[in-house]
């Protein structure tokens, strides 16, 4: 051995111990990812799969006459139901689409109000209970993700029953989401060279987007996935590790594909949008609706209506101001839509 270079036995691992240091690691890694995989499938199960909200036991003197109803989901499998209430020459039909663990009265017998306030603007009204809520069928819910296919038999079912030419859809908190979603699987118009681009669904539903003639949204998020998240943080201890992951789980079990913009979808809606939003909302984010807000007015300030009020949380402005609330729909269909 030269001068000066002195050998330290010891410095350099064994190839074999190496061996056993990397498969060790691997193996933890794995055990990780597993245990990852199962609490994401297993709080996204638990999720998708909550109690349905039975509807409150109201009176029948104080309801409005109604038609008792029910119809197939877009998807041909899921039967809903819902109730009819019609007004003599009706400008448009008002389809209500609750929010999730919830059902078509999403405000409790105080529902009545606004039922009465929209059939004396002369609109029908459309109360319907998504899948795995109220009285329809159905053993999950999707957070919109499944639910849009239901806003499409319903939107169908309304153009057999109903005189309307068209409809108006009202979203409250995730049902924004399985409303917008609705119209963003409906093709622009009905051209045959549109169409062919659709699938055979679709197609027969015997209707495009032009068939919404407006949308009312109660609480919208600023993304899809932003309805989930939430529940996560609700369900699990460990939703710092799996917040992103359970929304991508329910996405890929309603089958789609991505979490979508729904400020996008707002922001370049060609008809007209009223949006209402509290200003204590911690669930969406008062702060990014109001972004919302401030996006459709910049690009829409012509066919745009919005309401914050001030103390409400997630979905709760009709609880802090019903007539408040009921003022900002009855203006929002009388500027908007006339007889």
């Amino acid at each position: 051995m030269g001068r000066g270079m002195t050998k330290h036995p010891g410095t350099r691992l064994p190839f074999s111990k190496l061996i056993v240091r990397i498969a060790l690691f691997l193996s933890i890694a794995a055990v990780i990812l597993v245990a990852m995989i199962v609490l994401t499938a297993s709080t996204a199960n638990s999720l998708m799969s909550s109690e349905k909200k039975a509807i409150e036991n109201i009176p029948s003197n104080i309801l409005p006459s109604y038609s008792a109803t029910s119809f197939t989901s877009a998807d041909d499998q899921t039967i809903l139901s819902g109730w009819f209430f019609k007004t003599e020459k009706p400008i448009s039909t008002v389809i209500v689409v609750h929010d999730t663990q919830s059902n078509r009265m999403p405000f409790g017998v105080e529902t009545v109000d606004l039922i009465d306030d929209l059939l004396g603007q002369n609109f029908n009204v459309f109360l319907f209970d998504l899948r795995n809520s109220g009285e329809s069928e159905g053993a999950i819910c999707g957070f919109g993700y499944l639910e849009w296919q239901d806003v499409l038999g319903a939107i169908k079912h309304v153009k057999k029953i109903s005189v309307t030419t068209d409809v108006i859809l009202y979203g409250i908190g995730s049902g924004c989401s399985a409303s917008l979603l609705a119209i963003d699987k409906l093709p622009p118009v009905s051209t045959a060279e549109v169409l062919e681009n659709y699938s055979k669904n679709i197609v027969e539903l015997g209707f495009d987007a032009t068939y919404i003639k407006g949308i009312i949204l109660d609480s919208p998020a600023k993304n899809s996935d932003d309805y989930i998240t939430p529940f996560v943080y609700k369900k699990s201890k460990f939703a710092f590790l799996t917040k992103n992951f359970v929304p991508y789980a329910i996405r890929i079990s309603a089958g789609e594909s991505g979490n979508v913009n729904l400020a996008t979808e707002i922001s370049r809606l060609a008809i007209p949008v009223c949006i209402i939003y509290g200003g204590r909302d911690t669930f969406v984010g008062a702060e990014k609706t109001g972004q919302i807000v401030s996006e459709r007015m910049r690009l829409n300030p012509n066919t745009t209506m919005a309401k914050m009020f001030s103390g409400a949380g997630y979905t709760e402005s009709y609880f802090i101001d019903p007539a408040g609330y009921r003022d900002t729909i009855r203006e929002f269909l009388t500027t908007f839509f006339k007889q």
